[in-house]
């Protein structure tokens, strides 16, 4: 599952692709409707990305996003800063527990590009 999360002039969004075992692609675009900083979009996207797993009985999940930070927090090998951050590292673990397994992984920009375009479409939209 690969997220990114997208802050521009026209708004904010988040978009979660899911790469099922069989290659099939699941796209997920999420307009953000409050004032949210691009870390706060990249959260939204960690957060609804189990959520939607659960829905679709995922047991494990590899998460790969080209935040460092919300990586790090989500790996607990960085603090979370501010209460807004650590309220999402907060809300995501509560749903941990219902997958056998979850490894999250930082990949570069040039590895995440179609979660990328996705969340750059989704700020777009009215």
């Amino acid at each position: 599952m690969y997220f990114d999360g997208t802050l521009n002039i026209n708004g904010a969004s988040a978009s979660i692709l899911f790469i099922m075992p069989t290659k099939e692609k699941l796209r997920y675009v999420l307009r953000i409707h409050f004032l949210a900083s691009n870390n706060a979009a990249e959260y939204e996207a960690c957060l609804h990305r189990p959520r939607i797993a659960v829905e679709l009985s995922v047991k494990c999940l590899m998460v790969y996003g080209d935040s460092v930070l919300v990586v790090n927090q989500l790996n607990k090998d960085w603090s979370c800063s501010s209460k807004k951050m650590d309220a999402y590292c907060t809300e995501i673990r509560k749903l941990e527990g219902k997958f056998y397994g979850i490894e999250c992984h930082h990949v570069v920009h040039d590895q995440n590009q179609l979660a990328d375009h996705l969340s750059k479409l989704g700020s777009s939209l009215p």
